[in-house]
């Protein structure tokens, strides 16, 4: 699914009256900002901007490339990148579990029947940090969700000093995670979708 940030263009005349196009560079065809699920060829672009989001501060990535090929082939439709005249410069990728809370399990597995989105990672291109990016993207994000009638929730588990990033996106610690990754300890955290008939009349999905 593609959400454009793009607004509706004006009136347009018919096509007798119109000039003839004028010639453009190539980079003047790509639209200046687009919303869209990734697929397995955004895989290494994705892995990079990931790359170095992580390992610069906790020394770990989320997912490793084989992984993020793993999703984007499973279940593409839980994904959304941000792009900048065709440049990736921010993403989140989920994938369905089935339990209440998270286990080692939900870092690889995808449950095509499960009715949480677990929400691996959200990144940023260090060149467009600072400026909202990761905001904007999850509020779209959740958004998308309402529009997807067998999702009932959003989680997720992060370091401490996230949380409060999180909570402005209107998540609820849950607790401490029971997942650790070598030093590593997290909290888990969740967002209701809730309202789904309403959202889906009201939002255009």
């Amino acid at each position: 699914m593609s959400l454009s940030v793009m607004s509706a263009g004006p009136f347009r005349k018919p096509l007798h009256m119109r000039a003839p196009p004028v010639p453009q560079g190539r980079r003047h065809t790509l639209p200046a900002s687009e919303f869209r699920s990734l697929s397995p060829e955004d895989a290494i672009s994705v892995f990079e901007i990931e790359r170095e989001a992580f390992i610069s501060v906790s020394g770990e990535c989320p997912l490793h490339l084989d992984e993020v090929r793993h999703f984007l082939s499973l279940c593409p439709e839980l994904s959304l990148g941000w792009f900048e005249e065709g440049r990736l410069v921010a993403f989140i990728i989920g994938s369905l579990w089935d339990q209440e809370r998270l286990t080692e399990d939900a870092l690889t597995l995808h449950k095509p029947h499960g009715t949480t989105v677990h929400i691996h990672v959200l990144a940023v291109h260090r060149t467009f940090r600072q400026q909202g990016k990761g905001s904007i993207l999850m509020w779209r994000y959740l958004q998308y969700l309402r529009c997807l009638p067998f999702v009932r929730r959003a989680v997720l588990m992060c370091e401490d000093f996230l949380v409060p990033f999180y909570q402005k996106s209107g998540f609820k610690v849950q607790g401490p995670s029971q997942i650790t990754v070598g030093p590593l300890t997290f909290i888990e955290m969740m967002h209701p979708v809730r309202g789904h008939a309403f959202m889906r009349r009201n939002s255009g999905c």
